[in-house]
């Protein structure tokens, strides 16, 4: 109870901050509709007003709780309205541009590691890649690749994959980097080479390293997904719902698809923690 006891306070005082909120900056809509109409709202009315409004400024929670409910459990999962059906083709895109980008990610760590010339040439590149905007490469890599042919889940996987293998990389590097140098010393003593010590010492000794990278590198891959659907006036997807709510300014729209698409990556980093745990601990690390 003590542990659940603060978090509660924190939701209380989050709602309680949106509420105010919503009452604030959907209050200007109520106060012009009494105008054109010759009226004076009470209190009691404008705060009735605010929390009905079909199109908001700021959705009330409780309007993006049923937007999420009406989007989870209120359509077939096979309709386009359905947010599970958009979350599953925004999942794909993530799945396959995580899977990607960590194979990079881990390809190039080892390199980095064991070759001085990619450690002070690749690796300044990577950084580097990292400061140019999202929104600025997603269009660009869309157009290129539908050029040669290559459109549908593809291109949103390369955007996920690109901003996912920074994340692995860097954690990778530090953690294949990790074992001090009498592990490393013990090792030549025992005439091993080096895949045997990248096998046998720094791979293992890179996992927490490396999982706590993967929590990161998932999200943001998501993030790339969506960001994916932009640019290319997607239909399916949650940046598809993003896209079309902003269209036609159905808010409470947009804000259910943003809490979907929290909650998708809530679960990932879930399941990340949970191969974690259990990878860990079979290896007697946890």
């Amino acid at each position: 109870m003590r542990s659940v006891l603060p978090v509660l306070v924190v939701v209380l005082a989050i709602l309680v901050v949106w509420y105010g909120a919503a009452v604030w900056l959907n209050s200007a809509w109520t106060y012009d509709q009494a105008a054109r109409a010759g009226t004076h709202p009470t209190l009691v009315d404008v705060v009735n007003d605010t929390m009905a409004q079909e199109r908001p400024v700021l959705p009330a929670p409780h309007q993006v709780a049923r937007g999420l409910w009406d989007g989870v459990a209120g359509q077939k999962i096979t309709s386009k309205r359905s947010l599970v059906w958009h979350g599953w083709v925004t999942l794909s895109a993530t799945l396959l541009g995580f899977g990607i980008g960590t194979g990079l990610g881990i390809v190039l760590a080892v390199g980095i590691v064991h070759n001085r010339a990619m450690d002070l040439s690749v690796m300044p590149w990577a950084i580097a890649s990292q400061t140019i905007p999202i929104l600025a490469i997603a269009p660009m890599v869309i157009v290129v690749l539908a050029s040669v042919g290559v459109t549908g889940i593809l291109p949103k996987a390369v955007i996920s994959a690109y901003l996912s293998f920074f994340p692995v990389l860097v954690g990778m590097v530090k953690g294949l980097r990790a074992p001090d140098g009498m592990q490393l010393d013990l090792l030549r003593t025992y005439n091993a080479s080096r895949a045997q010590t990248l096998w046998k010492l720094r791979l293992p000794a890179s996992l927490p390293y490396l999982f706590a990278s993967l929590k990161v590198g998932i999200a943001a891959s998501l993030v790339g997904a969506i960001v994916g659907e932009l640019p290319a006036g997607a239909t399916a997807g949650l940046g598809a719902r993003l896209l079309s709510g902003s269209y036609y300014g159905q808010t409470i729209q947009i804000w259910a698809a943003l809490f979907a698409a929290a909650a998708l990556a809530a679960g990932l980093v879930v399941i990340v923690g949970a191969i974690e745990r259990a990878t860990l601990k079979r290896m007697g690390m946890a």
